[in-house]
């Protein structure tokens, strides 16, 4: 379901949040339309002898699903990404259930815009992401 919340109705410290598990499929998919077929994320063999000894998400996989939220939940439907500040804590893995949660940090009222404080965590809470997310909410 996909929310569309009028730019007048967010407020400062407005939260959301959207949970998903991360399942080998995601992971061919985002390398089929991505084209990123690095053997880390879709090579059992290769990845256990890498740093992480085991297959990662895309990094890149992971921070869309902030797209998901800011999208269909908070601003929601119609809201224009300008920009996104990523910085990698850690991976996640196949089997991993990522929790996005986004909070609104700054509105600047005469451009309909918003600073949204971004991050991810996986099912123990383990920091993976964090950043900001700059959007306009027409």
């Amino acid at each position: 379901m996909v929310h569309d919340y009028p730019f007048g109705e967010i407020e400062v410290g407005d939260r959301a949040r959207y949970s998903k598990r991360v399942t080998e499929a995601d992971i061919f998919a985002f390398a089929e339309v991505t084209g990123d077929f690095n053997p880390l994320h879709i090579d059992q063999d290769a990845a256990a002898a890498g740093f992480f000894k085991q297959r990662v998400a895309h990094g890149l996989f992971t921070a869309s699903l902030i797209s998901t939220v800011l999208g269909t939940t908070l601003p929601g439907a119609g809201t224009i990404y300008l920009s996104k500040e990523i910085n990698f804590k850690a991976p996640a893995f196949i089997g991993d259930t990522l929790t996005v949660e986004v909070e609104v940090l700054e509105k600047k009222e005469n451009k309909h815009i918003l600073v949204m404080g971004t991050r991810v965590i996986n099912q123990s809470g383990r920091l993976l992401i964090d950043g900001r997310a700059t959007v306009m909410k027409p």
